[in-house]
């Protein structure tokens, strides 16, 4: 059986994208490994063992091209408008919430935030299926 283990993302300025997942997330540092040419910064909340996994490349001297086919992170949290709330304390752009309604009963509310690279995160309320 395979378990999940991490997802990666490559971000320009480690200590910006550390400070928005901390902020942002609460995420920790779980780990720190140095190499000559890049750092790989494994990041964790306290709840679980997935990591996100933040690779930084030490001569990059532009931030990356994110193109239009990537995906999204996802979070689940159990107040969605103070979610929003320190998003935007934390010098964050959250959108607008959307409360997901494509039969007329609610699937899902959840919000967009973009991270300082770009990448799009959607916090989601906790409930039904994102319990």
């Amino acid at each position: 059986m395979a378990k999940l283990a991490h997802s990666m993302i490559r971000v320009f300025d480690e200590a910006a994208s550390v400070k928005f997942y901390e902020d942002v997330f609460g995420l920790k540092i779980a780990d720190r490994l140095d190499f000559d040419s890049f750092t790989l910064i494994y990041l964790r909340d306290a709840t679980g063992a997935f990591e996100l996994e933040l690779t930084v490349n030490k001569d990059r001297e532009t931030p990356y091209d994110l193109g239009d086919g990537y995906g999204h992170l996802a979070f689940v949290v159990d107040d969605l408008d103070a979610a929003r709330e320190t998003a935007i304390k934390a010098g964050a752009t959250p959108r607008e919430i959307v409360d997901f309604r494509p039969a007329g009963e609610t699937v899902a509310k959840f919000f967009f935030v973009a991270d300082p690279d770009g990448y799009q995160i959607e916090v989601i309320e906790k409930g039904g299926r994102f319990a």
